[in-house]
């Protein structure tokens, strides 16, 4: 399925825009799953657009376990010591920047995620 999955992610990829993404201060999914991430302050609403229309291709259809909220998981199934403390050091954390791109990812089962090609946004 990978040509298809790679034809429509470039589809994708060319009706989008490039966009500023905000990420400020930390968050927790806790106590449901054990992760601290950093927020996204700007640039949520183009992330749900963009996942949205990448999870619309058949050969991506999976049940979803969450809901999506944009992230950036930064510690995730560590020791409560360990989430309490990155959750505090990345509460002053901020940072702006364009995205202008999105990368596919492949993983062997075996080795660690790879990625494979890039997707410029507008095309």
């Amino acid at each position: 399925a990978l040509p298809a999955v790679e034809r429509h992610l470039a589809t994708v990829s060319s009706a989008h825009l490039p966009f500023t993404l905000h990420l400020r201060g930390t968050g927790t999914f806790r106590p449901v799953t054990q992760v601290v991430f950093v927020a996204v302050a700007a640039g949520i609403s183009e992330c749900e657009l963009l996942a949205g229309a990448i999870s619309a291709a058949p050969e991506l259809q999976r049940e979803a376990r969450f809901p999506y909220h944009p992230h950036v998981t930064v510690a995730q199934d560590v020791p409560a010591e360990a989430l309490d403390k990155v959750y505090e050091d990345l509460a002053d954390f901020s940072a702006v920047f364009e995205v202008a791109a999105f990368t596919l990812f492949l993983h062997s089962g075996q080795a660690r995620w790879q990625p494979r090609r890039d997707f410029r946004l507008g095309g």
